[in-house]
Protein backbone atom coordinates (compact mmCIF):
# COMPACT_ATOMS: atom_id res chain seq x y z
CA UNK A 1 0.00 0.00 0.00
CA UNK A 2 1.12 3.59 -0.98
CA UNK A 3 2.10 5.30 2.42
CA UNK A 4 -0.22 7.86 0.89
CA UNK A 5 -3.19 6.87 1.09
CA UNK A 6 -3.89 8.13 4.48
CA UNK A 7 -8.10 7.44 5.73
CA UNK A 8 -9.89 7.56 2.99
CA UNK A 9 -13.59 7.40 3.44
CA UNK A 10 -16.09 5.70 0.64
CA UNK A 11 -18.83 6.74 1.62
CA UNK A 12 -19.66 10.26 2.10
CA UNK A 13 -23.03 12.08 0.61
CA UNK A 14 -23.44 15.49 -0.57
CA UNK A 15 -26.57 17.46 -2.28
CA UNK A 16 -24.28 19.62 -4.60
CA UNK A 17 -25.25 23.39 -4.52
CA UNK A 18 -26.08 23.22 -8.27
CA UNK A 19 -29.37 21.20 -8.09
CA UNK A 20 -30.75 23.39 -4.91
CA UNK A 21 -33.66 25.44 -5.78
CA UNK A 22 -31.52 28.81 -4.71
CA UNK A 23 -28.83 28.02 -7.37
CA UNK A 24 -31.25 26.14 -10.04
CA UNK A 25 -34.93 26.44 -11.44
CA UNK A 26 -37.48 25.85 -9.13
CA UNK A 27 -38.63 23.01 -10.37
CA UNK A 28 -40.47 20.75 -7.39
CA UNK A 29 -37.68 17.99 -7.57
CA UNK A 30 -35.15 20.21 -6.42
CA UNK A 31 -34.07 20.00 -2.56
CA UNK A 32 -35.02 23.56 -0.67
CA UNK A 33 -32.25 24.17 1.73
CA UNK A 34 -33.74 26.72 4.31
CA UNK A 35 -30.37 28.28 6.80
CA UNK A 36 -31.67 29.15 10.32
CA UNK A 37 -28.59 30.22 12.39
CA UNK A 38 -26.18 27.40 11.98
CA UNK A 39 -29.00 25.12 11.42
CA UNK A 40 -29.78 23.91 7.55
CA UNK A 41 -33.42 22.33 7.07
CA UNK A 42 -33.58 20.32 3.87
CA UNK A 43 -36.60 19.69 2.10
CA UNK A 44 -37.68 17.07 -1.21
CA UNK A 45 -40.87 17.04 -2.06
CA UNK A 46 -41.71 18.73 0.23
CA UNK A 47 -41.01 16.65 2.78
CA UNK A 48 -38.09 17.97 5.61
CA UNK A 49 -35.17 15.17 5.82
CA UNK A 50 -34.62 14.81 9.08
CA UNK A 51 -32.08 12.30 9.75
CA UNK A 52 -29.22 14.62 9.03
CA UNK A 53 -26.54 15.87 11.14
CA UNK A 54 -24.02 17.53 9.67
CA UNK A 55 -22.94 19.68 6.43
CA UNK A 56 -24.89 18.24 3.45
CA UNK A 57 -24.53 20.81 0.75
CA UNK A 58 -21.71 23.04 1.46
CA UNK A 59 -18.66 21.71 -0.22
CA UNK A 60 -16.34 23.64 2.18
CA UNK A 61 -17.65 23.12 5.63
CA UNK A 62 -18.60 19.43 4.28
CA UNK A 63 -14.65 18.57 3.84
CA UNK A 64 -13.97 20.53 7.01
CA UNK A 65 -16.05 18.42 8.84
CA UNK A 66 -14.30 15.25 7.64
CA UNK A 67 -11.38 16.19 7.74
CA UNK A 68 -11.86 17.18 11.26
CA UNK A 69 -13.48 13.09 12.02
CA UNK A 70 -10.35 12.07 10.80
CA UNK A 71 -10.66 11.31 6.92
CA UNK A 72 -7.73 12.69 4.53
CA UNK A 73 -9.91 11.66 1.34
CA UNK A 74 -13.39 11.38 0.96
CA UNK A 75 -15.64 9.75 -1.83
CA UNK A 76 -18.43 12.04 -2.50
CA UNK A 77 -21.57 10.29 -4.22
CA UNK A 78 -25.55 11.97 -4.50
CA UNK A 79 -27.91 11.73 -1.61
CA UNK A 80 -29.82 8.70 -2.71
CA UNK A 81 -33.37 10.43 -2.75
CA UNK A 82 -32.02 12.39 -5.83
CA UNK A 83 -31.17 9.39 -7.94
CA UNK A 84 -34.81 10.34 -9.63
CA UNK A 85 -35.56 6.67 -10.38
CA UNK A 86 -38.83 7.46 -10.31
CA UNK A 87 -38.96 10.54 -13.24
CA UNK A 88 -39.03 10.32 -16.93
CA UNK A 89 -35.32 8.68 -17.63
CA UNK A 90 -34.71 11.95 -20.02
CA UNK A 91 -35.55 13.92 -17.03
CA UNK A 92 -33.51 11.80 -14.60
CA UNK A 93 -30.62 11.97 -17.27
CA UNK A 94 -30.69 16.20 -16.99
CA UNK A 95 -30.77 16.33 -13.11
CA UNK A 96 -28.38 14.01 -12.84
CA UNK A 97 -25.87 15.49 -15.22
CA UNK A 98 -26.22 19.02 -13.27
CA UNK A 99 -25.41 16.66 -10.29
CA UNK A 100 -22.72 14.61 -12.39
CA UNK A 101 -20.87 17.80 -13.60
CA UNK A 102 -20.57 19.54 -10.21
CA UNK A 103 -19.14 16.43 -8.63
CA UNK A 104 -16.50 16.12 -11.11
CA UNK A 105 -15.60 19.28 -10.70
CA UNK A 106 -14.99 18.76 -6.59
CA UNK A 107 -12.74 16.25 -8.00
CA UNK A 108 -10.63 18.41 -10.19
CA UNK A 109 -11.05 20.91 -7.86
CA UNK A 110 -9.65 18.96 -4.82
CA UNK A 111 -6.76 16.50 -6.11
CA UNK A 112 -5.76 13.41 -3.50
CA UNK A 113 -8.80 14.75 -1.40
CA UNK A 114 -12.17 13.72 -3.27
CA UNK A 115 -13.14 11.27 -5.56
CA UNK A 116 -16.68 11.57 -6.72
CA UNK A 117 -19.75 8.78 -8.02
CA UNK A 118 -22.31 10.21 -10.23
CA UNK A 119 -25.63 8.87 -11.30
CA UNK A 120 -26.76 7.45 -13.96
CA UNK A 121 -30.89 7.00 -15.09
CA UNK A 122 -31.03 3.11 -14.13
CA UNK A 123 -34.48 2.86 -15.19
CA UNK A 124 -33.34 3.08 -18.71
CA UNK A 125 -30.42 0.34 -18.70
CA UNK A 126 -29.12 1.51 -21.88
CA UNK A 127 -29.44 4.73 -21.37
CA UNK A 128 -27.60 4.49 -18.25
CA UNK A 129 -24.93 2.43 -20.13
CA UNK A 130 -24.23 5.54 -22.46
CA UNK A 131 -24.53 8.04 -20.03
CA UNK A 132 -21.84 5.87 -17.71
CA UNK A 133 -19.10 6.61 -20.16
CA UNK A 134 -20.02 10.17 -20.31
CA UNK A 135 -19.50 10.42 -16.32
CA UNK A 136 -15.98 8.28 -16.39
CA UNK A 137 -15.37 10.57 -19.07
CA UNK A 138 -15.82 13.27 -17.31
CA UNK A 139 -13.69 12.48 -14.54
CA UNK A 140 -15.86 10.13 -12.00
CA UNK A 141 -14.61 7.41 -10.50
CA UNK A 142 -18.08 5.52 -11.05
CA UNK A 143 -21.68 5.90 -10.09
CA UNK A 144 -23.91 5.05 -6.85
CA UNK A 145 -26.95 3.06 -8.49
CA UNK A 146 -29.59 2.00 -5.61
CA UNK A 147 -30.32 -1.31 -4.71
CA UNK A 148 -33.33 -1.62 -6.42
CA UNK A 149 -35.21 0.55 -8.95
CA UNK A 150 -39.24 0.90 -9.52
CA UNK A 151 -39.02 -2.10 -7.13
CA UNK A 152 -36.40 -4.30 -9.60
CA UNK A 153 -33.48 -5.84 -8.13
CA UNK A 154 -30.31 -5.09 -9.72
CA UNK A 155 -29.87 -9.22 -11.03
CA UNK A 156 -32.23 -8.85 -13.45
CA UNK A 157 -31.68 -9.35 -17.03
CA UNK A 158 -32.84 -5.55 -18.20
CA UNK A 159 -29.65 -4.17 -16.21
CA UNK A 160 -27.23 -6.14 -18.25
CA UNK A 161 -26.19 -3.09 -20.35
CA UNK A 162 -25.47 -1.41 -17.38
CA UNK A 163 -23.43 -4.36 -16.22
CA UNK A 164 -21.47 -4.58 -19.04
CA UNK A 165 -20.47 -1.14 -19.28
CA UNK A 166 -19.57 -0.84 -16.02
CA UNK A 167 -17.18 -3.71 -16.40
CA UNK A 168 -15.86 -2.77 -19.59
CA UNK A 169 -15.07 0.91 -18.29
CA UNK A 170 -13.69 -0.13 -15.10
CA UNK A 171 -16.27 2.13 -12.71
CA UNK A 172 -16.51 1.52 -9.47
CA UNK A 173 -20.53 1.26 -8.67
CA UNK A 174 -21.54 1.51 -5.08
CA UNK A 175 -25.08 0.29 -4.29
CA UNK A 176 -26.88 2.03 -1.69
CA UNK A 177 -30.35 1.23 -0.18
CA UNK A 178 -33.33 3.37 -1.70
CA UNK A 179 -34.25 4.12 1.70
CA UNK A 180 -37.56 4.18 0.99
CA UNK A 181 -38.10 0.94 3.05
CA UNK A 182 -40.43 -1.54 2.06
CA UNK A 183 -45.17 -2.36 2.84
CA UNK A 184 -43.95 -3.92 6.38
CA UNK A 185 -45.95 -2.58 9.11
CA UNK A 186 -43.11 -3.32 11.81
CA UNK A 187 -41.05 -1.11 9.78
CA UNK A 188 -42.86 1.94 10.57
CA UNK A 189 -41.81 1.68 14.17
CA UNK A 190 -38.34 1.99 16.30
CA UNK A 191 -36.69 3.05 13.17
CA UNK A 192 -36.91 -0.15 11.74
CA UNK A 193 -37.35 0.93 8.41
CA UNK A 194 -33.54 2.53 8.43
CA UNK A 195 -32.01 0.21 10.77
CA UNK A 196 -33.16 -3.06 9.35
CA UNK A 197 -34.91 -2.10 6.65
CA UNK A 198 -32.14 -0.49 4.34
CA UNK A 199 -29.67 -3.46 4.84
CA UNK A 200 -32.27 -5.54 3.96
CA UNK A 201 -32.67 -4.17 0.54
CA UNK A 202 -29.01 -4.50 -0.05
CA UNK A 203 -29.34 -8.05 1.12
CA UNK A 204 -31.80 -8.83 -0.79
CA UNK A 205 -30.28 -7.00 -4.01
CA UNK A 206 -26.87 -8.98 -3.82
CA UNK A 207 -28.10 -12.09 -3.44
CA UNK A 208 -30.12 -11.31 -6.70
CA UNK A 209 -26.88 -9.97 -8.16
CA UNK A 210 -25.10 -13.67 -7.38
CA UNK A 211 -27.65 -16.14 -7.94
CA UNK A 212 -28.55 -14.69 -11.16
CA UNK A 213 -24.76 -14.91 -12.13
CA UNK A 214 -23.93 -11.65 -12.96
CA UNK A 215 -20.68 -11.99 -11.07
CA UNK A 216 -20.19 -14.88 -12.86
CA UNK A 217 -20.76 -13.56 -16.30
CA UNK A 218 -18.61 -10.03 -15.12
CA UNK A 219 -15.85 -11.24 -12.56
CA UNK A 220 -13.63 -7.83 -12.95
CA UNK A 221 -16.89 -5.70 -11.70
CA UNK A 222 -16.06 -3.53 -9.04
CA UNK A 223 -19.18 -3.21 -6.47
CA UNK A 224 -18.97 -2.02 -3.33
CA UNK A 225 -22.16 -3.21 -1.01
CA UNK A 226 -22.73 -0.24 1.69
CA UNK A 227 -23.64 -1.09 5.02
CA UNK A 228 -21.63 -4.07 5.29
CA UNK A 229 -24.00 -5.76 2.62
CA UNK A 230 -26.81 -5.82 5.00
CA UNK A 231 -26.81 -9.36 6.12
CA UNK A 232 -25.53 -11.26 2.73
CA UNK A 233 -22.48 -12.63 4.28
CA UNK A 234 -24.65 -14.19 7.21
CA UNK A 235 -26.74 -15.43 4.53
CA UNK A 236 -23.47 -17.27 2.60
CA UNK A 237 -23.98 -20.25 4.39
CA UNK A 238 -27.42 -21.16 3.16
CA UNK A 239 -26.82 -20.05 -0.71
CA UNK A 240 -24.36 -22.17 -0.55
CA UNK A 241 -26.91 -25.13 0.80
CA UNK A 242 -29.55 -23.66 -2.31
CA UNK A 243 -26.67 -23.55 -4.54
CA UNK A 244 -25.88 -27.32 -3.82
CA UNK A 245 -28.95 -28.51 -2.83
CA UNK A 246 -31.95 -26.86 -5.04
CA UNK A 247 -32.30 -27.36 -8.86
CA UNK A 248 -33.44 -23.42 -9.00
CA UNK A 249 -30.49 -21.98 -7.50
CA UNK A 250 -28.40 -23.46 -10.25
CA UNK A 251 -29.96 -22.10 -13.24
CA UNK A 252 -28.19 -19.15 -13.89
CA UNK A 253 -25.22 -19.57 -11.38
CA UNK A 254 -22.30 -21.56 -12.99
CA UNK A 255 -19.95 -21.60 -9.85
CA UNK A 256 -20.49 -21.70 -5.96
CA UNK A 257 -21.92 -18.58 -4.64
CA UNK A 258 -18.79 -17.75 -2.18
CA UNK A 259 -16.97 -17.47 -5.81
CA UNK A 260 -19.40 -14.13 -6.41
CA UNK A 261 -19.55 -12.98 -2.75
CA UNK A 262 -15.95 -12.46 -2.17
CA UNK A 263 -16.06 -9.94 -5.32
CA UNK A 264 -18.18 -7.58 -4.02
CA UNK A 265 -16.40 -4.85 -1.57
CA UNK A 266 -17.90 -3.99 1.43
CA UNK A 267 -17.97 -0.96 3.29
CA UNK A 268 -16.99 -0.66 7.21
CA UNK A 269 -20.83 0.43 8.25
CA UNK A 270 -21.70 -2.12 10.50
CA UNK A 271 -21.85 -0.87 14.25
CA UNK A 272 -19.99 -3.80 15.84
CA UNK A 273 -16.19 -4.52 15.76
CA UNK A 274 -16.89 -8.42 16.50
CA UNK A 275 -19.23 -8.56 13.27
CA UNK A 276 -16.15 -6.45 11.52
CA UNK A 277 -13.55 -8.77 12.27
CA UNK A 278 -15.65 -11.29 10.66
CA UNK A 279 -15.76 -9.24 7.50
CA UNK A 280 -12.12 -8.73 7.37
CA UNK A 281 -11.61 -12.63 8.17
CA UNK A 282 -14.13 -13.69 4.98
CA UNK A 283 -13.66 -11.05 2.19
CA UNK A 284 -10.14 -10.11 3.28
CA UNK A 285 -8.62 -6.57 3.99
CA UNK A 286 -8.76 -6.26 0.25
CA UNK A 287 -12.25 -6.14 -0.05
CA UNK A 288 -13.03 -4.23 3.16
CA UNK A 289 -13.17 -0.24 2.52
CA UNK A 290 -13.99 2.62 5.20
CA UNK A 291 -17.22 4.43 5.55
CA UNK A 292 -18.85 6.96 7.43
CA UNK A 293 -22.04 7.61 5.76
CA UNK A 294 -21.66 11.17 5.97
CA UNK A 295 -23.71 13.38 7.41
CA UNK A 296 -26.33 10.90 8.43
CA UNK A 297 -27.66 9.77 12.20
CA UNK A 298 -27.24 6.05 11.37
CA UNK A 299 -23.63 6.90 10.64
CA UNK A 300 -20.25 7.21 11.92
CA UNK A 301 -18.37 9.91 13.30
CA UNK A 302 -15.17 8.24 13.69
CA UNK A 303 -14.88 5.91 11.19
CA UNK A 304 -10.86 5.50 11.30
CA UNK A 305 -11.11 4.99 15.27
CA UNK A 306 -13.56 1.90 15.19
CA UNK A 307 -11.20 0.10 12.74
CA UNK A 308 -8.03 1.15 14.83
CA UNK A 309 -10.08 -0.63 17.80
CA UNK A 310 -10.49 -3.90 16.04
CA UNK A 311 -6.16 -4.47 16.52
CA UNK A 312 -5.84 -5.62 12.93
CA UNK A 313 -2.21 -6.05 11.58
CA UNK A 314 -0.96 -3.27 10.19
CA UNK A 315 -1.12 -4.31 6.64
CA UNK A 316 -4.96 -5.39 7.09
CA UNK A 317 -5.42 -2.22 9.27
CA UNK A 318 -3.99 0.18 6.90
CA UNK A 319 -5.64 -1.54 3.47
CA UNK A 320 -8.89 -1.25 5.40
CA UNK A 321 -8.43 2.59 6.54
CA UNK A 322 -7.27 4.02 2.50
CA UNK A 323 -5.03 1.39 0.82
CA UNK A 324 -7.51 -0.58 -1.42
CA UNK A 325 -9.93 2.15 -1.80
CA UNK A 326 -6.80 4.26 -3.02
CA UNK A 327 -6.68 1.30 -5.36
CA UNK A 328 -10.18 1.19 -6.31
CA UNK A 329 -10.27 4.95 -6.56
CA UNK A 330 -7.06 5.40 -9.22
CA UNK A 331 -7.53 7.26 -11.90
CA UNK A 332 -7.94 5.80 -14.91
CA UNK A 333 -3.88 5.20 -16.18
CA UNK A 334 -2.12 5.74 -12.99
Amino acid sequence: MSPSAGVFDTHVHIIVPEITRGHGGGEGWRPRVVRDGGRQRIEIGGVEVRSVRHEFVHPGGLLAETAAAGSDRVVLCPFVGLLRYEADPRDALESGGIQNAALAALARAHPGRVAALGTVPLQDPALAAQELGTAIRSGLAGVEIAASVRGVYLGDDRFRPFWEAAETLGAVVFIHPTTRGFDIPAFARYHLANAVGNPFETTITAADLVMSGVLDAHPNLRIILAHGGGAILALRGRLRHAYEQVEAAQVRLRTPPGESLRRFYFDTIVHDGTLLRQFVAYAGADHVVLGSDYPFEMGVERPADQVRALELSEEDEQSILGGTALRLFAPAGA
